[in-house]
């Protein structure tokens, strides 16, 4: 199987085959036929529909597929990078996951407290293969998120990278990566789960029952 071939291919986390999967990604492109149309639809339906909920951390097989983090319907940065990969790979346009270390500025106390650290090892993104040229686009923030943050919503168009920026809207520090940990075919979830086991020995058990939403408005009326 060459490159071009994995990345189309269907995978553990990456299950672009599921039904789930493959129905979404026939609905959100429908007539589209370029490679960058779908793509970047697809991206913002990802970026959007999906909820960012970074307390919803399952780190299991099934926690990690992009199927769970569709039909869940909230997800961190890791499985909406993969849902985004597997919607790519269904309507035909190869993609594969992207990892990062990332200083991270928006956070709530929960989160704070639980990681012990503003650096979010191994952030997901999403790479994305366009006329030769492999993309990084990042869906993870949905729109209401970025509005109560004041944060500059992350577009795509399918010609340049979609990254986080570095200051807010208020031009406060929002992000700072740090270091690029390359881009795979599909989700190292072993590898995840050891490393977040040794970097946020507290990070899994995080009340899941924790209002993650709920958290963000007391963070932005304490920070107004």
């Amino acid at each position: 199987m060459n490159m071009t071939d994995e990345n189309l291919a269907p995978a553990i986390c990456i299950d672009a085959d599921h039904p789930a999967i493959a129905a979404f990604a026939v609905e959100v492109v429908g007539s589209r036929q370029e490679p960058r149309d779908k793509a970047i639809a697809l991206y913002y339906a990802v970026r959007d529909r999906i909820r960012y909920d970074p307390y919803a951390i399952d780190l299991s097989d099934h926690g990690l597929k992009a199927s769970t983090t569709l039909l869940d319907g909230r997800g961190w940065c890791v499985p909406k990078a993969a849902l985004l990969a597997a919607a790519c790979r269904a309507a035909g346009v190869p993609a594969r996951v992207g990892f990062a270390d990332v200083k991270n500025h928006l956070s709530t106390e929960r989160l704070r407290q639980t990681m012990q650290t503003d650096v979010f090892y191994w952030h997901g993104y999403t790479a994305i293969l366009i006329d030769g040229v492999w993309l990084k686009a990042t869906p993870a923030f949905n729109i209401e998120l970025c509005e109560k943050f004041a944060l500059q919503p992350l577009e795509f168009d399918g010609r340049e990278d979609s990254i986080y920026h570095p200051f807010d809207l208020n031009g406060n520090r929002h992000m700072e990566y740090l270091q690029l940990r390359g881009e795979m075919a599909d989700v190292p979830a072993a590898t995840l789960r050891s490393e977040f086991a040794r970097l946020y020995p507290y990070l899994l058990k995080l009340n899941q029952d924790a209002d993650f939403s709920a958290d963000v408005d007391a963070e932005v009326a304490r920070s107004g």
